[in-house]
This record gives C-alpha cells, structure tokens and sequence, in this order.
C-alpha cells in the first residue's frame, strides 16, 4: 500500500469519536478478524455496516490501530540493521534491530500515569516500567523486548490522531534509527529475566 493512499485511509477515521465500546477481547476479535485483508476505508465501511454500534466501532478503531501499526513495521524494516519478523503469529517480535529482538507499541502518552509529560520524558525507566504493568494484558506472561512510539500533541491533545500522521512517524521513527545506539537501550529486570526497552517520541 502507497503511504499516501494509506494516510488519507486513517485520517478517514478522524471523522468518528474514538469509542471502543469494551475493552479487546477474543471473541470480538474473532468476530472482527477481516481487518487484516481490509485494505481501504471503504471497504470497511462496507463489511461493517450490518453491525450493531458497539462493534461496528470497536471494528473501525481495530482497523485504525492495525494498519498504523504495519506502516510502522514498514518504516523499520526499510533499516538495513532490522531484520522483519516473518511469523505473523508470533506477537511478542515484530522485528530485530542489530540482532535484538522487538516487539513494538504505539500509545499516546497515558493519562492515567501520575506525572506530566515533561516529567515523562526526563524519566523514561520509570514511564517504560508503568507501561509495562499497565498496557499489556496479562503483561507477566508476556514480557518481552519492547519499542514504544507515544504520541503527545499539545496543541490540540487529539493524540490518536498522529496514529494516522504516518509522515511524522516515519520522521521519528528514522531520526531515531539513525542514531540508534544498542547500549542506551533501557535494561530492566522483571521476575522472568531481563529485557530492553526504549521510547521513540513523536510530538506535535
């Protein structure tokens, strides 16, 4: 998919409130599986237009996250040092950089953390850890290796909006690769052994 075809897709989405209506769970999902081959938004608006609209916009919001989210694969496998992880099964590796393996996560900065923004940047461990604990499901079963791209727009704070701004993200996403430096990574020592993490900010 042409990046500007797949831009004007998502900011398609900006038109509806971004309500899920319930948290992800598995039957939903199942439900919902089609987004995977749901290339444009008006084949989504097609295929969800029989549902009721709780699901019709827990299927929308699904297909927004989805398809940021493999752009953003996209931007890092364009790195001669990442190797793409062919599984598509396999949710805890997106991708390797120079050898370590990723699982990659793009939030807007969590209102729910105690501490401002600002305060967030200049303490990274401390947000990596709360993010941890709070947006992974079941996170103890599945810590692993993790990229988190947080989005922050302070002038409109539509933060998941720049999930659709895939401009910006390539801007951030390749500043950050080309300086990337394995031993700034952000080590952390969890029950099942140690990982590495690290943030890629991307501001408005």
């Amino acid at each position: 998919m042409d990046l500007q075809i797949l831009e004007k897709a998502l900011k398609l989405m900006w038109q509806y409130e971004y309500k899920w209506g319930r948290k992800q769970q598995d039957n939903w999902d199942q439900k919902t599986n089609f987004i995977y081959d749901t290339r444009t938004f008006w084949e989504l608006q097609e295929r969800v237009a029989s549902f009721e609209p709780k699901l019709k916009n827990y299927t929308m919001n699904r297909w927004y996250n989805f398809w940021s989210a493999m752009w953003v694969e996209y931007i890092f496998s364009q790195h001669k040092n990442v190797i793409a992880n062919k599984n598509s099964y396999d949710k805890l590796v997106d991708f390797s950089i120079n050898g370590i393996s990723f699982d990659h996560k793009t939030s807007v900065y969590p209102r729910q953390f105690p501490k401002w923004y600002e305060y967030g940047k200049q303490n990274k461990k401390e947000l990596i850890e709360w993010l941890y604990e709070n947006q992974s499901q079941q996170w103890r079963k599945h810590l692993s290796n993790r990229l988190f791209i947080v989005l922050c727009d302070s002038q409109t704070q539509e933060h998941r909006k720049m999930k659709a701004e895939i401009s910006l993200l390539e801007e951030a996403i390749d500043r950050y690769m080309n300086s990337f430096d394995e031993d700034k990574l952000c080590k952390l020592d969890f029950w099942n052994g140690e990982i590495y993490s690290d943030i890629i900010w991307v501001e408005k």
